[in-house]
């Protein structure tokens, strides 16, 4: 039975082209910082998203969860929506390893509520904690790839700045948002005293993701990376990957937003279900089975019977995500299991 895996865009293997540039990179010790390939990515990246410097890390929680500790004050307030990746999936490392306290606001479509997070920062009181770091996510995940508009990603850096907190990106999915509206990725990261964007998802690569900033948050960046274990010394083999990905990978990424289109296109009018949104914006598919009388859990297992893998998103909530390894002939193989799943 073929497989049709859409549990995530982290699932994808190495090409053999990717894994020949991994066999052949020249490698060095990344924690004396001598290892030349790692130094060729973290330059590369540097020069595309228009930052100062950048810096390999083993993965995106990672990313996320230095810059969060490389800024931090102990105590200080986290301000992000309650869907957010840093708070769902990272478990609770910024208040477990950063002493950060975390408020909530509701984001239920994925953009940024600007009033509420004007109203969440706290005013100069010794009772109250300081409002520390504004974060945000784009393309917002548990809200079914949605690309937080430009203006305001802006709009959230210029009220971080004005009332003396930092602003970081969770910028795993970045790359998507770029490819779905053709605004250049430097653009997507200004402004924002961190950024973390991610190699392992939809650009396919098996490991890997960059923390962003400038020079002198780089370098301290580096040394909380030791700290949490994330020295990787001989790491140019998978730098290497890294580098194939952002060479090869980037632009195909509008064939894994057709694709998710089509699923959404092929799925819509079952009865019983809603997508959110609709259509999917990215690679993101959202299907809520509310309506249907059907739990998530039991969908997941008929699914995965005949050999279409998704993820659960809630009780009555699954989610689908195109990427390099579903090609046309998986998506119709997959429209048509779902069908037959949730009409039986």
């Amino acid at each position: 039975m073929r497989i049709v895996d859409l549990r995530s865009d982290t699932v994808t293997r190495p090409t053999p082209a990717m894994r020949e540039a991994m066999m052949a990179a020249p490698v060095g010790d990344d924690v004396f910082e001598d290892d030349p390939t790692v130094i060729e990515l973290e330059t590369k990246c540097a020069e595309l998203f228009g930052v100062q410097a950048s810096l390999f890390v083993p993965s995106g929680t990672m990313g996320n969860q230095a810059s969060l500790y490389t800024h931090a004050h102990r105590g200080d307030e986290l301000i992000l929506d309650d869907e957010a990746h840093i708070d769902w999936y990272e478990v609770g490392a910024a208040a477990a390893l950063s002493g950060l306290q975390i408020r909530h606001y509701t984001a239920p479509d994925g953009i940024p509520n600007l009033h509420a997070i004007e109203s969440l920062i706290r005013p100069e009181n010794i009772h109250h904690p300081k409002t520390g770091i504004i974060a945000v996510e784009n393309t917002h995940n548990r809200a079914g790839g949605v690309v937080v508009p430009l203006e305001t990603i802006r709009a959230v850096v210029d009220i971080a700045h004005r009332h003396d907190a930092v602003a970081h990106l969770d910028g795993a999915r970045i790359w998507n948002a770029a490819a779905a509206t053709g605004i250049p990725l430097s653009d997507w990261v200004q402004g924002f005293d961190s950024v973390s964007v991610c190699l392992s998802k939809g650009m396919g690569a098996p490991v890997g993701s960059m923390i962003l900033g400038t020079r002198e948050f780089i370098k301290r960046a580096r040394r909380t990376r030791k700290m949490f274990g994330g020295g990787m010394r001989q790491a140019g083999i998978l730098a290497a990957a890294g580098i194939w990905a952002i060479d090869n990978q980037f632009d195909k990424l509008v064939d894994d937003h057709k694709r998710a289109k089509t699923l959404a296109d092929g799925i819509r009018d079952i009865p019983g279900i809603h997508l959110i949104p609709d259509p999917p914006p990215t690679n993101i598919v959202v299907i809520e089975l509310a309506d249907s009388g059907k739990t998530a859990d039991e969908v997941l297992v008929a699914l995965k019977n005949e050999g279409v893998w998704l993820v659960p998103f809630g009780d009555t909530r699954i989610r689908a995500v195109t990427h390099r390894d579903v090609g046309d002939e998986d998506v119709a193989t997959a429209v048509g299991i779902i069908r037959d799943t949730l009409t039986r």
